[in-house]
């Protein structure tokens, strides 16, 4: 893609995304993607978060790193189980500006302290391997690129900006929704650094929402030959849901019932299983449609089985479809990249983020602003290196037209 800076720019707008591009963002996304980050990995998450606070200090404003709010989880045998997740940086510069916007990030990975894929690696001249360099190491140095150069623009007193980066964003910002929800408040528009939804840098539109619930059976048990009749089957009454839940997905809710935990010995009746259950529904509509349908497929499995059913979790995703807002902050993303050679379309993904929660706040957010790359998720993740300058320049115009028009 081309990223030079073209002619029609003016030379003082010019030389700000000049110093965006000149950031030392690769050199920043090999050090930071050395720390293994992975949402569990607390010690990792501190180290990171002390790095990002170093770098991150260099601008304006009050910064902190805030501590997540408490969590839990059901553990196999149905027990509550505390979870905690790390710090969360949390940066506000120039509240009273006239134009206020959000920016976020996450500092997590998917990569567990003990996963083989640890290592940063140059694949080629142009492509860098390594976990968390594409999602979003690299993204977390564009955003500080940017912000970096346009505070050297007259045009800055007129931009406040608010930043968040999480720790737990990969296992779905349960101890930092709050905080990004009182981030969001009074924001113009919001930019996430996610990486974008195809190498080749087009954006993520649209979203599904996702809920994750884990549904405990709680039977009574028997001897399988004796008395099987005297016992209720906690599995069979899970398997029954799942197939239930399964068989009711449709092209805008996919339900993905993922695991069963419980039984036990072949010759006692279970009396405890959970059920671990995915939604994604594309609509508010559809989410609510979603919920009444889990109640009622609950409730007649119950009865059935004559079985004590909870359901734990909820929808922490909600659905991000585009509205108007959205589709001029989209168009102004497109016409910066437009000025600057770069050809930037959008397309639905099934994928969600920090962006749904954004928008839910009533914040038209673009959530892919970060690095192209590829293979995120997996022992192959990439990044593709000239894309760090070329989204550096991307943001920078994108902030500075947003200080001029107050809104999109």
């Amino acid at each position: 893609m081309a990223t030079a800076t073209t002619p029609t720019l003016d030379p003082a707008t010019a030389a700000v995304l000049d110093r965006a591009a000149a950031a030392p963002m690769l050199a920043q996304t090999e050090a930071w993607a050395t720390v293994n980050s992975g949402s569990g990995n607390l010690p990792g998450l501190a180290t990171m978060a002390g790095l990002l606070a170093d770098a991150f200090a260099l601008l304006p404003g009050t910064l902190s790193l805030r501590d997540a709010a408490p969590g839990e989880n059901i553990a196999p045998d149905g027990r509550r189980v505390a979870v905690e997740h790390g710090r969360n940086l949390h940066l506000v510069v120039r509240p009273e500006a006239p134009v206020r916007v959000l920016l976020t990030g996450h500092m997590d990975t998917v990569f567990a302290a003990d996963h083989p894929f640890q290592t940063v690696t140059r694949l080629d001249a142009a492509t860098l391997g390594g976990p968390g360099v594409a999602d979003m190491k690299g993204g977390l140095s564009i955003m500080l690129a940017a912000l970096t150069a346009i505070e050297t623009s007259p045009l800055a007193a007129r931009l406040g900006y608010e930043v968040v980066v999480n720790s737990d964003e990969e296992v779905g910002s349960p101890g930092s929704a709050a905080l990004i929800a009182a981030a969001a408040r009074g924001k113009a528009v919001a930019l996430t650094y996610e990486p974008s939804a195809l190498p080749d840098g087009t954006l993520a539109g649209a979203r599904p929402g996702s809920g994750n619930f884990s549904i405990i059976f709680t039977g009574r048990s028997a001897h399988a030959g004796r008395n099987p009749e005297d016992g209720r089957n906690a599995i069979v009454a899970a398997a029954d849901l799942a197939v239930r839940l399964r068989k009711s997905a449709t092209p805008r809710l996919s339900i993905n019932p993922a695991r069963i935990d419980g039984g036990g010995p072949n010759n006692v009746v279970p009396d405890h299983a959970i059920l671990r259950v995915n939604m994604r529904p594309a609509t508010p509509e559809d989410e609510r449609r979603a919920r009444t349908f889990l109640e009622s497929a609950v409730a007649m499995v119950a009865a059935e089985h004559d079985v004590r059913v909870h359901v734990h979790g909820g929808f922490g995703r909600p659905p991000k479809p585009l509205d108007p807002a959205a589709e001029r902050l989209f168009a102004m993303v497109r016409d910066c990249g437009a000025t600057l050679g770069q050809t930037i379309g959008w397309q639905p993904t099934g994928g969600v983020c920090d962006g749904n929660n954004i928008a839910a706040c009533g914040v038209p957010v673009v959530d892919t602003m970060g690095a192209r790359g590829g293979a995120i998720h997996s022992a192959d993740e990439y990044l593709l290196i000239d894309s760090l300058a070329e989204r550096a320049r991307l943001s920078a115009l994108v902030l500075l037209r947003l200080a001029e028009a107050g809104r999109p």
